[in-house]
């Protein structure tokens, strides 16, 4: 109670504390660049600035700071832990440092001693790995994990169990309350919907088996909700729509925080346009894919950056293709069909990193840690995704995108389908490089959610969402925990997890 009761203190606060240990870290990081601008690279300018000057460089410091805080997440205290904090804003620093050493070099009229900076990147380094620890703590400690109960159907939650209780930092399951699924009690739960929560019973008309289901339905309503003004927030799994419907109006008329795992419909409908064209309100859904225009401005990016990169990278490309061929004397590049647009095939393109005819027997087998069929070098340039990079000769010419859901085989294509029918929906945009889900999934991150993923790139398309995913992929490039594709899962498992997937 005692907890409860210093969360209503500061809870209306929450974004004001995270504001204020935002600003503490930036101060020190700009006074940082203060001393170092106004000691050593000012003077380095044909004309020095004077005071006004100064301010404009340590402005336009604190505003990279901020972008690339905002992208990787670097100022998020209290939803990311503390090593997360600290690399977040480590690569945070470490891109705002370089772009303002390039716009000293442009004032400067030539390269400078970047020993300088360096001290300085040491120094702010230094100063996040004190700052990080103290704000995550300062911030647990006016806002302890919030408890919460949740309420599931008929498939197990285990999974969603075990990934909340990772983060018992901000999570603590107090109370797990399973739902029946069954068609009289749905049926009668869908009846009270039109009516409110707490309307059920009836009994006008009914033959007693329905008054029996009816009193039987209203006990378990109240029960849940007398358990719901007991917690600080609901965690809504894998329920039926209606009976979720119910629920989820219960919460808001009483103010009380609810975390949904959304549905495919749910991620549809997020993007949906809002439509008055007379007194209903509607809501408008394209289900088209991409715009003629964002498809002119898409493929012109990846052209753009697939060929900046093919010139940057090219001493990569050569140095990598030398070592798979002094290795076995074998092919440097392999090549598999995978589907991408509309489901046409083409032909990927990737550094070989196993031994010449790993899969030989005609069908996929998935690596494993410690295949024996990777050889060396392939350890090496999967560990560093290196052996992705020929795919920019794909996205020249035109099979994939920088920025999609990843083109999968054309057997776990069609494999997958049987098993999840919306699979397809990700194949309305080409595949990519990198894409939503390898951002913001992880190595185990299940199927069924991954498409997920990739659903809510493809419906909530922007320019901007590419070149946030574009960034954030060099945040998850080195993090074993980042994910792939479907392509790495077990195919065996992929029925398994189908069956206890979450009722439309």
């Amino acid at each position: 109670m005692n907890r409860c009761f210093n969360r209503g203190i500061y809870e209306p606060y929450k974004r004001i504390v995270k504001f204020l240990f935002g600003v503490v870290i930036l101060s020190v990081q700009m006074g940082f660049y203060w001393y170092v601008w106004l000691h050593y690279y000012n003077q380095q300018m044909e004309v020095p600035y004077n005071r006004t000057g100064h301010w404009l460089m340590v402005a336009v410091y604190g505003l990279l700071l901020v972008i690339f805080n905002i992208i990787y997440g670097g100022l998020r205290v209290g939803y990311q832990r503390t090593r997360n904090m600290i690399y977040s804003q480590s690569l945070a620093t470490v891109c705002a440092n370089f772009m303002i050493y390039l716009q000293i070099t442009l004032l400067t009229k030539h390269f400078q001693n970047a020993g300088p900076m360096l001290v300085m990147t040491g120094a702010e380094f230094l100063a996040v790995c004190i700052w990080s620890p103290i704000s995550t703590r300062l911030y647990r400690m006016l806002y302890p994990p919030r408890r919460v109960l949740l309420i599931y159907g008929e498939h197990p939650v285990a999974s969603l169990m075990g990934k909340m209780n990772t983060r018992n930092d901000r999570f603590v399951v107090g109370e797990v309350v399973h739902i029946s699924a069954d068609k009289a009690w749905s049926g009668e739960v869908q009846k009270a919907e039109t009516r409110g929560m707490g309307s059920v019973g009836n009994n006008t008309d009914r033959t007693d088996q329905e008054r029996v289901t009816a009193g039987r339905v209203q006990d378990e309503l109240e029960e849940i909700k007398q358990k719901i003004g007991q917690y600080e927030g609901v965690v809504i799994c894998d329920i039926p729509s209606h009976v979720r419907n119910v629920i989820l109006k219960y919460c808001y008329g009483k103010s009380v925080r609810t975390y949904t795992t959304p549905k495919i419909s749910d991620i549809l409908l997020r993007s949906a346009e809002s439509m008055h064209m007379f007194d209903t309100p509607l809501l408008l859904s394209r289900n088209a894919g991409l715009s003629f225009d964002q498809r002119v401005v898409k493929r012109s990016m990846d052209i753009v950056l697939s060929l900046a990169a093919l010139v940057i990278l090219s001493p990569v490309f050569i140095l990598t293709a030398a070592a798979i061929k002094a290795y076995d004397g074998g092919p440097v590049f392999f090549r598999q069909d995978r589907c991408t647009k509309d489901g046409r095939v083409f032909s990927i393109c990737k550094f070989r990193s196993m031994i010449v005819d790993a899969e030989k027997e005609g069908h996929s087998i998935p690596a494993t840690d410690g295949d024996p069929r990777i050889t060396p070098v392939g350890r090496i340039i999967r560990a560093t995704r290196i052996d992705e990079l020929p795919q920019l000769f794909n996205i020249l010419k035109g099979d994939m995108s920088i920025v999609g859901p990843r083109p999968e085989r054309v057997e776990h294509v069609e494999l997958y389908s049987k098993e999840i029918p919306e699979f397809g929906y990700r194949m309305k945009v080409k595949g990519g490089l990198t894409g939503y889900a390898q951002v913001y999934g992880k190595y185990n991150t299940t199927a069924y959610d991954k498409l997920k993923l990739d659903l809510m790139y493809i419906q909530n398309y922007s320019v901007l969402l590419d070149i946030e995913i574009i960034l954030k992929t060099i945040k998850v490039l080195f993090m074993k925990e980042s994910t792939e594709g479907f392509e790495e899962e077990v195919s065996a498992g992929i029925a398994q997890e189908s069956a206890a997937r979450e009722p439309e």
